[in-house]
């Protein structure tokens, strides 16, 4: 079982200092908007991850006209007792501590305290560039395996090398390519761990979602997904002989697993062109839903589960028959903002389960 139990913030977004405590393992959180549900979702998904999921740069986080945030947290994770807490000092230098210890590196944090977050803005993830649906399967993957993670950082770095290289050659007017075999050596080893990694978890991942999608939006109506990678064709470091004239022309790097994608098609044509919202939105719940049993199966327990603002984006059966499939099915703590107390109370009764009610 992993649970937390209470969050203290201070000068957290719009937070001088406060402290909720959780007492169920469905907690409701309503009010107005503006009044703090999302940044209160935010800061558990800090602790979490180490960082917000919607303000990327921590001096964003900060109250305004405050210097730095602290945010504590205590969890239970198979009966024993975790105490996080993040800190961004007056410097700008963030701290992260588990148990009063502090982390060296903030990439082994993650994958320890599993979570998934839905909120309004991911359906990009469905509508948006193959950028977006990237980021969705990073972000799940790092969770899964700590060395994927920390491939993806090497491998972006060295991409980004990789490229300021080429346009390094362009502005000399050099054909010097030593350093471009260097660096093409390096890619191949980080990308095709990448490669390795996501092909295998695709394909528990992609069967999950099509089920899951068939639950939320019920029907039958036949939806594909399928991984995309030009390495499904040819060898990465063939890739990379073959397209680096073009890679000297456009001053970038055209092939590799930063060009991958989860293509999704709908009654044999593309997903978003042709879905209508509410076809969108199921998907959307169906993949976060698919990446919240991954976890599940992989870390032998239920991860946090944190809904912001989803009772706008569905219409009555579809939510209910998510809410059905994240609190009876499954015994992990689900946090769910809403406007309307009314409309959380309601939903949960006709579940017939327990639940907090915090009021902002």
């Amino acid at each position: 079982m992993f649970q937390l139990d209470n969050i203290s913030v201070w000068q957290f977004k719009n937070y001088v200092q406060q402290t909720f405590q959780f007492t169920d393992r469905m907690v409701g959180i309503c009010g107005k908007n503006g009044v703090g549900k999302t940044n209160l979702l935010d800061a558990i998904y800090y602790l979490c991850f180490t960082k917000s999921y919607f303000n990327k740069i921590d001096s964003l986080n900060v109250l305004q006209g405050a210097i730095g945030f602290r945010i504590e947290g205590n969890f239970l994770l198979n009966r024993e007792p975790e105490k996080l807490v993040c800190i961004l000092r007056e410097t700008g230098k963030k701290e992260f501590l588990v148990n009063e210890e502090p982390y060296t590196k903030l990439a082994r944090h993650i994958g320890r305290f599993p979570a998934v977050i839905i909120t309004p803005d991911d359906v990009q993830i469905i509508t948006d560039g193959s950028e977006e649906r990237r980021r969705f399967i990073d972000a799940l993957f790092s969770q899964l395996d700590a060395a994927y993670l920390q491939h993806l950082i090497d491998y972006n770095k060295l991409l980004q090398q990789r490229n300021g290289y080429l346009k390094l050659l362009a502005d000399n007017r050099s054909t010097d390519m030593q350093l471009l075999d260097v660096y093409d050596k390096q890619l191949v080893v980080h990308g095709n761990y990448i490669f390795n990694l996501r092909r295998q978890y695709l394909l528990k991942l992609l069967p999950l979602v099509t089920n899951a999608y068939k639950q939320i939006a019920g029907t039958d109506e036949p939806l594909e997904i399928s991984y995309e990678s030009q390495l499904q064709q040819f060898s990465f470091d063939q890739l990379l002989k073959q397209y680096r004239d073009k890679d000297r022309i456009t001053l970038r790097t055209n092939a590799g697993i930063h060009k991958d994608d989860m293509d999704i098609k709908f009654k044999g044509q593309s997903f978003k062109n042709i879905a209508s919202q509410g076809q969108r939105k199921s998907l959307l719940f169906a993949l976060k839903l698919s990446e919240f049993e991954l976890l599940k199966a992989a870390k032998g327990f239920t991860p946090l589960l944190l809904l912001d603002d989803v009772f706008e984006k569905l219409d009555e059966q579809r939510m209910h028959n998510l809410l059905h499939q994240v609190c009876v099915q499954n015994n992990g703590q689900v946090f769910i903002t809403d406007t309307h107390g009314e409309r959380i109370k309601e939903h949960f009764d006709r579940l017939g389960i327990g639940f907090q009610l915090i009021e902002l």
